[in-house]
């Protein structure tokens, strides 16, 4: 960034003063001057690389996962995922210890305004060393990726690959150990949100017309997602021959 210099003082500035015409002058010029030249303003680049993205999805609870505390067990949390934008979302999640933990669904598509609870399953180590339940909370993490999508496209992980730039972190989650033995406000929301998911479930798994985006569910999801990865992977070898 330029440093303008410091000018000596001008003998004439007084004779300026006195003269109304050069002084109006004086000052057109420089307004003309500054039409012709407006400030710079930050680039975009640097607007990007100073702003935080901005937020697709709002969860709840937005900063941790609770957990029962019982080792040796397998147990369920869950967070209610909510697309607050004017676009169809999707979204997916990762985590740090994928051999003892999962998600259902790991991933979908939401409208506008759409919500879902997603169950995520961890398997609760048994403590070493007269570790506390305190001690564990720290140690795995879920993050939570949204990109922006079209109406009517289908979810398959490979969009987030194609489109990393566009990828947004909507959130990085801790986890908490609750003691299922002692009651407390969120012990009773992770069981309503349970229930929640538990009965949205089901109601996914009914025979019903499609109307709009849908969320990727247990049953059958599996052979669901070998089938839409199969149309897209025809798609691509298409267009690949296309383009040869």
């Amino acid at each position: 960034m330029a440093i303008a210099g410091h000018h000596k003082p001008n003998p004439d500035a007084n004779l300026f003063r006195l003269c109304p015409f050069w002084s109006s002058g004086n000052t057109q010029n420089q307004s003309q001057e500054k039409a012709q030249n407006p400030p710079k303003t930050v680039s975009s680049v640097a607007r990007s690389l100073l702003l935080p993205p901005r937020r697709r999805l709002r969860l709840d609870p937005s900063n941790h996962l609770y957990f029962p505390y019982e080792p040796g067990k397998q147990v369920k949390s869950a967070v209610r995922l909510k697309n607050t934008s004017k676009s169809c979302v999707a979204f997916k999640f990762q985590t740090t210890a994928p051999k003892s933990c999962y998600m259902r669904p790991p991933g979908g598509i939401l409208a506008p305004g759409e919500s879902v609870i997603a169950t995520v399953f961890k398997f609760v180590e048994q403590p070493e060393n007269n570790e506390k339940m305190s001690d564990q909370k720290n140690k795995v993490k879920f993050k939570i990726m949204s990109l922006k999508v079209k109406e009517g496209v289908d979810y398959v992980p490979e969009l987030f690959d194609e489109q990393k730039d566009l990828v947004t972190v909507e959130r990085v989650l801790g986890v908490v150990f609750l003691d299922p033995e002692r009651p407390s406000p969120a012990l009773e929301k992770l069981k309503r949100q349970l229930a929640e998911a538990d009965a949205a479930l089901e109601a996914r798994k009914k025979p019903v017309a499609e109307t709009g985006p849908r969320v990727a569910a247990e049953g059958l999801v599996i052979d669901e997602w070998k089938e839409r990865r199969e149309k897209y992977l025809a798609r691509q070898q298409v267009q690949t021959v296309d383009s040869v």
